[in-house]
């Protein structure tokens, strides 16, 4: 069984598990393994580190000490912003993702967000099927982000 615990950004555990994402996003940009450059260049092109406090929040799915997957918002008002939605592959299929998704839209509610957007890429077809299967709606773009294809809303 899992537990899900808020992170700060700069927690060891916090870092590996958007780190094993970063190379995982890379890898299936590129069609190759990505490289430890490539990873780094990653962190530095989507940061993270407002994922705390009053700027957002960041949950960390743990399985036996270690972190199995995490899902970040920032929030905006009204509105918060989806991010860093990931679990490593091994627990894929298990519901992980689903909690974790359900206990950021909890913090959402709890902060007065009546809103939850996201992008994402058209190749992630795993995370269209977890944000539908959610509630999420399909949206026209509201940012211009180089790597969004695909835009998604759903109400609190």
């Amino acid at each position: 069984m899992f537990t899900i615990e808020a992170l700060t950004p700069e927690a060891p555990n916090a870092h590996a598990i958007i780190r094993s994402y970063m190379f995982e996003l890379a890898s299936r940009y590129y069609g190759r393994p990505a490289t430890p450059d490539e990873v780094e260049q990653a962190l530095r092109d989507e940061p993270y580190d407002d994922l705390t406090g009053s700027t957002g929040v960041l949950l960390i799915a743990m399985q036996d000490g270690e972190p199995i997957a995490c899902a970040g918002a920032r929030f905006d008002g009204a509105v918060a912003e989806l991010t860093k939605v990931f679990t490593l592959p091994e627990y894929r299929g298990q519901g992980v993702g689903k909690r974790l998704l359900r206990r950021v839209e909890d913090v959402c509610r709890a902060r007065g967000v009546d809103v939850v957007r996201l992008d994402t890429r058209s190749d992630l077809v795993e995370a269209h099927a977890l944000y539908e299967s959610l509630g999420f709606a399909r949206v026209e773009a509201f940012n211009s982000d180089a790597y969004a294809e695909v835009w998604y809303s759903k109400s609190l």
